[in-house]
């Protein structure tokens, strides 16, 4: 045998190289999902092999800044789309530019894409999408409108249906937003997008360098009275028992997202309806960005991940995992692919909602510092601390960060 076909048949029995893939736990069906996927694709190919590394959900980004401070990193990382500014800019993911091709990635979701300095670092595969649940037969009895995407409630509309279901006796606290849920990021997703739609924001996206003036500005200022208005108004628990209020029948509407289709669809069936978020004067906004799949710069086979990244960006791949999980897909041909996100599908609604209403977090590496300062002032406005103040030490703890930072690569 000459030297060139001993080569040819060494490379041929040659044994994949492994991929290693970190993510986080989570429920069995989407962690099934994404393992046949994972299997699909070691099958698809004879040169990579892809493992998968389930790490708790509580301390994963941490895990993940530990990792990376060591030179730990895998191959491929679950990421929350927020996340990702940070983790690039500080040198952990690669731009997924030039690793997969630009036609797997620009018919996605614009949501669906992490993007900081122009450049994408990471993708997924679904969105996540906020909407109000409610009952048909709950909000007719009581005389109230059910919302439609094209004719949400204004601000005036939701408080007069709040004040109805509490004046009719069924409910304690007719609304459920998930108020006592903690660490999770939930507070910036969740009324992030309600500050855009009151007018305001968390930061000047304009140039990522202040807050002044936009996280205690006179719109926001007016979100916090409304917001704490919620609670004075005995429309919504400050600290509720637990998150199931909606399915046992003990609040009238709730506000959650997607993830939680299925459990409410066991729950009430065909009376469920589901509604857009209010428009709050500025148009209706919802949080956009859910978990995605980066590259590290860590990564000694940044060809693998990347056919493995490009493989489960794939329409087919995308639509099983939104059939096998009850997802919001990220491409507009899986969802042509789905019975239920389709045009004309039970579930369309979600699909154009994300489409039309999302909004990304901001894109900065100082974003979680942005979070966590919200999520404290928020609380604090909940719990009936005075709203400018709480705004304002919001305001100095975010712009401290950025001048500790340098402005985070950002400039005037």
């Amino acid at each position: 045998m000459s030297v060139a076909l001993s080569m040819v048949a060494a490379t041929a029995h040659a044994d994949p190289q492994r991929i290693e893939y970190w993510r986080t736990e989570a429920s069995q069906a989407e962690i099934e999902s994404q393992q046949a996927a994972i299997d699909r694709f070691n099958q698809s190919q004879p040169r990579w092999r892809v493992e998968m590394s389930r790490l708790p959900a509580g301390s994963y980004t941490e895990a993940m800044t530990a990792a990376a401070l060591a030179g730990d990193l895998p191959c491929v990382m679950y990421i929350d789309q927020p996340v990702a500014p940070n983790f690039a800019w500080s040198e952990f993911l690669r731009p997924l530019d030039g690793l997969v091709p630009a036609e797997t990635l620009a018919p996605l979701l614009e949501t669906a894409k992490a993007t900081y300095g122009g450049e994408i670092y990471a993708a997924g595969q679904n969105e996540e999408v906020l909407v109000l649940y409610g009952r048909r037969s709950v909000l007719e009895e009581h005389g109230i409108r059910i919302a439609t995407l094209d004719h949400p409630w204004s601000q005036a509309e939701f408080l007069a249906a709040l004040e109805a279901l509490k004046q009719g006796g069924d409910f304690l606290y007719p609304l459920d937003i998930q108020a006592g849920w903690t660490g999770d990021e939930w507070y910036s997703y969740a009324f992030g997008p309600w500050l855009l739609s009151f007018g305001g924001d968390q930061i000047d996206r304009g140039n990522y360098l202040y807050a002044e003036g936009v996280l205690n500005g006179e719109e926001v200022l007016a979100w916090g009275e409304f917001f704490q208005g919620l609670f004075e108004a005995g429309y919504v628990d400050r600290n509720p028992s637990d998150n199931r209020g909606f399915d046992q029948g003990r609040v009238a509407l709730n506000y959650v997202g997607s993830w939680e289709l299925r459990n409410h669809l066991d729950a009430w069936g065909d009376d469920l309806v589901v509604m857009p978020v209010p428009d709050f004067g500025h148009g209706t906004t919802i949080g956009g960005g859910s978990w995605q799949l980066g590259i590290s710069t860590q990564c000694d086979a940044p060809e693998g991940a990347a056919a493995f990244v490009d493989f489960m960006l794939q329409p087919a791949e995308i639509a099983e995992a939104a059939r096998a999980r009850i997802t919001v897909p990220s491409h507009p041909q899986a969802a042509a692919l789905t019975e239920d996100f389709r045009e004309g599908g039970r579930w369309r609604f979600f699909y154009d909602y994300a489409e039309a209403h999302a909004r990304l977090r901001p894109a900065t590496p100082g974003y979680p510092t942005i979070s966590s300062a919200f999520e404290r002032a928020a609380r604090d406005i909940r719990d009936g601390r005075d709203v400018q103040e709480a705004l304002d030490e919001a305001v100095d703890a975010i712009e401290r960060d950025i001048a500790d930072n340098r402005g985070y690569g950002f400039h005037e």
